[in-house]
Parts: structure tokens; sequence; C-alpha cells
């Protein structure tokens, strides 16, 4: 899948690392970064590796919730008889491209939380079941603010990982440009089919997880949380509210993905200090103090990720 991704995308290695792991897990991704870093791309071809179906909604501010889940419409039959009929939209797919997310209004955005959580849609008095596997990869732009209408804590929440989408370094991009001067369309094959990514999502869930690993993770979630007694004091200054267990849940599937696409059997910490980022970015919300300061919310994980040790591991005796 890297091989023939990286025929039509230069570099990106963490980015797709990331998009791939959350793919094998069941996960949803928000990747975020400025205009021209190639992320509708991104997505686009990775629909085209994979054997499955796709469909992309271009958020605008006048989307409503029935053009993305689909709507009744009343028939008329040859007897004249009438009765309604659903037609379904463009969530009812496989990959669901939400395409600048953050330009359509809160109404429409919450149109996508059911389909996320429980991977169904309910119209009127009807819920639909949509069929394995279903992701969403969301984008946004991170500098406009212009017409644009923040995600809520509760969608975000829903996000197994917020990726952010890096400029290419100076090889990288006289690449792009090489390749874009020279008119260049790669083709790309399917590597795998809808069966395949379900069977390998089965695979990766049941790769072994150590008590002490648990353990970890929950520590790293815990030290998040401002009102948590063992919450470092640095926290307590920085932070106005900090990630929920959902947050342990997926640094733990994501630590799955990380070591089954290494080869390995379990997780360990390397794994889950790996995915911590994309994990926890969206879940941890830094006060004014830290933005006085300076401190983003990168700065306080990666200062939590060094000051909250792995668990000792008892020692055994003869």
């Amino acid at each position: 899948m890297e091989e023939e991704l990286h025929k039509v995308i230069v570099g990106q290695e963490e980015v797709i690392e990331q998009v791939f792991a959350a793919i094998f897990t069941r996960g949803h991704c928000l990747l975020e970064g400025v205009p021209g870093l190639a992320k509708t791309l991104m997505v686009s071809t990775i629909a085209q590796i994979l054997d499955v179906n796709f469909k992309r909604i271009q958020f605008t501010p006048d989307l409503m919730p029935s053009d993305i889940t689909g709507t009744n419409v009343l028939d008329e039959d040859e007897d004249g008889r009438r009765q309604f009929r659903f037609v379904e939209g463009p969530i009812f797919t496989n990959i669901l491209l939400a395409d600048e997310i953050n330009r359509t209004p809160p109404k429409t955005q919450a149109a996508l939380l059911q389909a996320m959580q429980e991977r169904e849609i309910t119209v009127g008095r009807k819920t639909y079941d949509l069929a394995p596997p279903f992701f969403t990869i969301a984008t946004q732009n991170p500098i406009e603010q212009e017409g644009t209408y923040p995600l809520p804590e509760a969608q975000l929440d829903r996000f197994m990982f917020n990726i952010k989408v890096g400029y290419p370094t100076a090889d990288e991009e006289e690449k792009i440009l090489s390749a874009a001067s020279r008119g260049e369309k790669k083709e790309v094959r399917k590597v795998l089919s809808a069966k395949a990514i379900v069977n390998l999502q089965k695979l990766v869930h049941s790769v072994a997880v150590s008590d002490y690993i648990i353990q970890y993770a929950s520590r790293l979630v815990r030290a998040t949380r401002p009102a948590d007694p063992q919450t470092p004091a640095f926290v307590k200054e920085l932070v106005d509210w900090g990630a929920g267990p959902r947050a342990g849940q997926f640094l733990i599937s994501g630590g799955k993905a990380m070591a089954a696409m290494e080869g390995r059997f379990s997780v360990a910490v390397a794994d889950i200090q790996k995915v911590a980022l994309p994990v926890l970015r969206h879940r941890v919300s830094t006060n004014f103090q830290a933005q006085a300061e300076g401190m983003t919310t990168e700065d306080v994980i990666e200062r939590l990720l060094k000051e909250i040790p792995p668990p000792e591991v008892a020692k055994f005796e003869s």
C-alpha cells in the first residue's frame, strides 16, 4: 500500500503511517494542514489502492444533513398509489472523504456523528446499517477563520487521530515540482479488497496488550486531566480540560496497529508514545496562561511523554 501511494504522494511518511493505522483499527482521521499539501489527493489515492467504494463530500455553508444521509422521497406507481422511498446519500460508502469539514454549520456536521460512532444512519423512523469497512477521513484548513465553523468537542472526540500535515522538505518539494512540470500521471493498482481490510482489522484487534501497557496508557490519559490528584503541576496550570476514556482506547488501538505494521505480536511502550500526539492533540484544551507562555497542546503532550514514566515491572524472585 505504501509503495503504491508513494507513486503519487512524495514524502509524508508519518502521515501515511497514521492513516493506515486508523484504517486497520476502524478509526476515523482528521487531516489538518494549509492548502496545497495534497490532503485530498492522498485520500483519493488511498481509495484507488483499496478495492472499496469511495465518496467525496465537499462541505459548504449551504449543505443540509439530508444531503449527507439521504432522504425519503414520495413515489407514485402506475396504479396511482403513493409511498415513500429512501434515496441513499453519499455516506453509504466504505471511505467517506469529508472535505473542508469546518466549512459547514454544526447542524450538518452532526449528521456524521451516528455514522462515525455506531456505523448506522437513522432517517425518519428507520435505521440503516453501513456496510463494513466504513471510515471517515475529514480535512480542514487551520488558517482561515472567515466562514468556518469549528468542530464541536463531541465530534472531535469521534476522530481517532488528528493528523497534522506539514510542509515537504526541500528535496521533496523539488521532486513534486519536477513531477508537476513533466505532467506525470502515475497509475496505482488496487492492493486490498473490502473483505481483506475487515480481516486485517480483526487481525490487528487480536494483537496482545499486556497489563503493563494498559497501565501506561491509562496513566498518560489521566495525567492530562487537571482535576486528577496525580496530575503533574504544569498540567494543572496550563490545561482547562483533558482527555476522556476514549483516548485511552484509541492509544491501545493505535499501538496495536503500529506493532502489527512492524510485524510484532505485542504492543510496546514506544508504540503508545508514537500515537500519543495524534490521539491526544485534539482532546486536550490549553488555557490562556498556556497561550501567554507560548505553549501549544503539542508542547504539553510532549512534556507529558517525558515526565510520565512507564510503570515498573515487578522483578521475578526465585
